[in-house]
């Protein structure tokens, strides 16, 4: 385990991200299986990384870990840590040239305009050409975009408005440094979190936070990509522990508890009845009425 000294020089999640975990690792912390600190656990394999916050945790408190694997569908997510991993100084210094430019503006209209240019710029080369200074205009966007929200539309563009905000954080340049050094022993891989079980043993341990079950039909926010996580990917992903269980690997899932809106949904207790099944509690985030935001309980599912 790092000292709390060290825990000061942590490398944290670097975008704001729906679903983020990092309310939520004091309740995962005490959660974690017992192989980490013993070292029997060699290997971590995250199916839906996002924006990091167990990743960064677990990589920087446990050194038996030798192999790391993050994958995520989201293939912008996925260029973006790739290129933080290759060429952060590069990503820096395109990230002072955009908050210099963002800064000089003394109007919010004239920020805003420069914003849904870089937005545009963004969409244009995301798909052919995603390169460091692709990674910056995507770290601007998420730092001044209304809620600090990624969402794309159907056809796979970014698409939040201008958050108007007068003095936005975008960035940290010895947090991104501290990112680059620690993504140096992560294999991050675009696609399905089936794809990830090639990598699992009864030496890993499994981290899932996927796209979370809609608490009701208003409350769904799953385009993270343009691929929606629906009800048939959910069923999906309790096979897919089962088939995680089979094959030794300890896992811990974190997912939204349908019984906040509805008792009678048993839909978690049904499909992973095998399983331990934890209520914690959680700050609603994702609402853009702030009576729609409050605690509500949210669910941690394990094998152990």
């Amino acid at each position: 385990m790092s000292t709390t000294a060290e825990k000061n020089l942590l490398a944290k999640p670097f975008l704001k991200w729906a679903g983020g975990k990092t309310q939520l690792l004091k309740e995962i912390e005490c959660r974690l299986p017992e192989g980490l600190a013993t070292g029997d656990i060699d290997t971590y394999v995250e199916p839906f990384v996002g924006g990091g916050a167990a990743f960064f945790f677990i990589a920087q408190n446990f050194e038996s870990i030798k192999h790391f694997y993050l994958f995520d569908i989201n293939q912008d997510l996925v260029h973006c840590y790739n290129t933080i991993q290759q060429n952060v100084d590069a990503v820096i210094a395109e990230l002072d040239v955009l908050k210099h430019i963002f800064l000089a503006k003394r109007t919010s209209e004239s920020r805003k305009e420069f914003y849904l240019a870089v937005r545009k710029e963004f969409n244009l080369e995301k798909d052919t050409h995603f390169s460091f200074a692709t990674t910056a205009k995507l770290i601007f966007l998420n730092k001044t975009c209304y809620n600090g929200l990624y969402r794309v539309n159907l056809s796979g563009y970014f698409n939040v408005p201008f958050g108007g905000y007068k003095n936005p954080k975008m960035y940290d340049i010895e947090n991104l440094a501290a990112v680059s050094d620690l993504l140096q022993s992560a294999n991050i891989i675009c696609g399905d979190f089936e794809k990830s079980a090639k990598y699992i043993t009864s030496k890993t341990f499994v981290y899932l936070d996927p796209p979370y079950r809609p608490l009701s039909v208003t409350a769904s926010f799953t385009s993270y990509a343009k691929e929606d996580f629906a009800e048939y990917d959910q069923i999906r992903l309790a096979e897919f522990c089962k088939k995680v269980n089979k094959k030794g690997a300890e896992f811990l899932l974190s997912n939204s508890d349908p019984k906040n809106e509805n008792p009678k949904d048993h839909f978690f207790e049904d499909r992973y009845k095998d399983f331990r099944i934890e209520r914690v509690k959680a700050n609603r985030a994702i609402n853009c009425k702030a009576a729609g935001r409050g605690q509500i309980n949210e669910l941690l599912i394990t094998n152990y």
